[in-house]
């Protein structure tokens, strides 16, 4: 004869009870079907469901999980984005402030538009979108190949289009576009048919850095070689793919006594141009 069921009554809040048959029916613990309490603490004491802490996250991992919420976002991967901001909503020591945020972001993730580029981008298909530009212009570009990438704490389609108009890099890198996700217009993304370039148009820049800097510098993606070289002062070699000349000269200008372009010409020039203009600025007298 089987052993006979024994009862067991269970005193919680409404609040908690409708909280167990929630996880109830995430588990599929159900009485026909509604949620099945019963079933959940059978599952429970047989240990097919593990009972674990749920308030041991440290505020270390928290704030690092926060922080690839809005890397993932920004660089338009929001599926991503939105599965570690569940992971975070589950944890009973998430900040009330931070709670409230992330439940802000899950009910107004960025628009469908940043998806789609990013699905484009995944299954390296071409598309058109319109931009405006600075001025108020609107633009439209055939884009064959795109990366999201960050410059200066905004988000940016790094991306090899058709058109050249208005590009004032060099001719090598005439086709390279750097556009600003704010300013594209979500109803101008269309897909189209044709090729999808590897990668973007690019030069080889090769310099010297010095001193201090020699021997700080970390190798970026970019890098091609990255070498000390022999010598009293400490001389570091960097050869690097450069796909705009406009965001490497930004990237180098703050350090540039320790730095000198030594190829190609062209690029050298470009830095020079840039610190020629600096110091006249520097010398002209500002009226109060």
């Amino acid at each position: 004869m089987d052993k006979k069921s024994r009862a067991i009554n269970l005193s919680v809040s409404e609040t908690d009870k409708a909280q167990l048959e929630k996880i109830a029916l995430e588990f599929g613990m159900k009485w026909g079907n509604r949620p099945n309490i019963s079933k959940l603490v059978e599952a429970i004491a047989r240990r097919e469901l593990i009972i674990g802490p749920n308030n041991d996250w440290s505020g270390t991992l928290i704030t690092a999980l926060k922080q690839a919420i809005d890397a993932l976002s920004d660089a338009g991967k929001v599926e991503e984005a939105l599965i570690v901001a569940d992971l975070l909503l589950e944890r009973s020591e998430l900040p009330l402030p931070l709670r409230k945020e992330i439940e802000g972001f899950k009910e107004n993730p960025p628009p469908a538009w940043r998806i789609e580029i990013n699905r484009y981008i995944r299954r390296q298909q071409p598309f058109q979108l319109s931009y405006q530009d600075a001025t108020g212009r609107w633009l439209n570009f055939t884009v064959r190949h795109a990366q999201v990438a960050p410059h200066e704490q905004r988000q940016y389609l790094d991306c090899w289009c058709e058109e050249t108009e208005g590009n004032l890099d060099i001719p090598e890198l005439i086709h390279n576009w750097s556009l600003r996700l704010d300013r594209i217009l979500e109803a101008g993304i269309t897909p189209i048919s044709g090729k999808w370039h590897s990668n973007s148009a690019y030069i080889e820049v090769e310099m010297r850095l010095f001193g201090r800097l020699a021997v700080s510098y970390k190798i970026k993606n970019e890098d091609i070689i990255s070498e000390l070289l022999p010598g009293k002062e400490p001389t570091r070699k960097v050869i690097r793919k450069v796909s705009s000349t406009y965001w490497f000269i930004r990237e180098i200008l703050p350090d540039a006594s320790s730095i000198v372009v030594v190829s190609p010409k062209v690029a050298r020039e470009r830095l020079k141009q840039e610190l020629i203009s600096a110091c006249e600025r520097c010398s002209t007298e500002i009226d109060d």
